[in-house]
């Protein structure tokens, strides 16, 4: 959430902030109205308290006191009330953009900030990875259907082999580069996937919720990262704090998407390393752009055509400041299409976490968080199996995962 003393300070600039995401700037006026009737209670609430205590330690039963009593049992559910509807509305207010992003109402108006490498060509018709991977035995739609449901699936001997390799290859590249690897819980409890942005209602649902608890499968390891620090004070000689987190994601997908979703490229359920650092705000761009850099190279090593792309104001969402994807060239579309995402939510997320960190000096502060995919295996293993295909119908292993995969072609 943002601080409130900062929207109070800074109202205009808020409004502008919050409608370049195409969020509802009237959501601003909202939330200070709220604030100004929270205090105004507060006080009036504070004050009443005070005489009573006054008047309970004289220990002489008075008419004053009776009455205090009653108007403190009007006063104090109204505050409670107004208190909660304060703090649902300020949460509705997003983390407000970079001033390096660029403005924009939707995903159309997003900026290419270069390429690297050039589209896959064939001397063959190249098939999409549904096609190869049920040649091939490894990767089956129709069974996950059957068992669990439609976007399930199972993976078989070079699949599962295939994901393994890469889930090591990331790890090993990561571990030298100081980031800590963890494996983290599939569940975290209601604070933490609100308090990261994953919504599990409206039309842009991700989580799975568990009934009878106060639990969600996560969408991405992201929010147990996150949770990780949670109400935490972490001495400034600690950051950053660098992880690289193992986890299943698991996500409804609830939205509306077009025609190039089938097969692996958006499913219920896939697994993922995910980078994630803790820092201080003077160094989080720094470490936004190592994050950007990380994930280049993995693709550069992959051997995979890729974009880099920056989102728009209006395709930020509520919680990141700036954003980039990167996005591979997928032949069986013909087209590029997203395999890796890198955020500064600044210290957005801290706040609704409460996550600070004590300078050498003794001054307190929210620290700044970001987060990147390192591989998610889903559609980087449809990247794989389309650009390294082969006419008989074979994929050639990209070289850095032969080591892991013992063997140079699956067949």
């Amino acid at each position: 959430m943002l601080d409130i003393n900062f929207i109070r300070e800074n109202v205009d600039l808020v409004k502008k902030g919050v409608s370049n995401k195409q969020f509802d700037p009237s959501i601003v006026d909202k939330v200070l109205e709220l604030d100004e009737k929270r205090r105004k209670l507060l006080l009036e609430v504070e004050q009443l308290r005070a005489k009573r205590n006054r008047i309970a330690e004289e220990k002489k039963p008075s008419e004053e006191g009776k009455k205090l009593k009653e108007e403190l049992k009007d006063k104090e559910p109204e505050l409670e009330k107004v208190q909660v509807e304060y703090k649902e509305t300020l949460f509705k207010i997003p983390n407000l953009p970079s001033e390096k992003a660029p403005v924009g109402s939707s995903e159309k108006e997003n900026v290419e900030i270069r390429k690297w490498g050039n589209p896959t060509k064939f001397g063959f018709e190249p098939k999409d990875h549904l096609e190869i991977g049920k040649g091939l035995g490894i990767l089956d739609f129709e069974t996950g259907a059957k068992v669990t449901g439609s976007q399930f699936f199972f993976l078989y001997g070079d699949g599962v082999l295939l994901e393994l390799a890469l889930t090591n290859f990331v790890l090993d590249k990561l571990a030298k580069r100081g980031y800590l690897p963890v494996m983290t819980p599939d569940l975290a409890k209601s604070r933490y996937y609100l308090g990261t942005g994953y919504s599990p209602k409206g039309q842009e649902a991700q989580t799975y919720t568990i009934d009878d608890t106060d639990l969600g499968l996560i969408a991405t390891a992201e929010v147990t990262l996150a949770g990780a620090h949670s109400d935490e004070v972490i001495p400034e000689g600690k950051l950053p704090l660098k992880y690289v987190g193992y986890s299943h994601c698991f996500r409804q997908e609830a939205g509306a998407y077009g025609k190039y979703s089938k097969g692996l490229y958006r499913v219920h359920q896939f697994t993922k390393t995910e980078m994630f650092i803790y820092c201080k705000p003077e160094e989080s761009e720094k470490f936004h752009e190592e994050i950007l850099s990380v994930e280049e190279e993995i693709f550069q090593d992959l051997e995979i055509p890729y974009r880099v792309v920056e989102m728009c104001t209006g395709d930020l969402g509520a919680m990141a400041s700036r954003k980039f994807d990167i996005e591979a060239w997928m032949p069986g579309r013909k087209d590029f299409g997203e395999v890796t995402s890198t955020s500064n939510v600044t210290d957005y997320q801290a706040r609704n976490l409460n996550i600070r960190f004590r300078r050498d000096t003794g001054e307190m502060e929210y620290v700044h968080m970001l987060n990147g995919t390192a591989i998610v295996m889903s559609r980087v293993p449809l990247a794989i199996l389309e650009n390294f295909q082969e006419k008989d119908g074979s994929v050639r292993i990209p070289e850095v995962l032969q080591k892991w995969m013992g063997k140079e072609k699956i067949g």
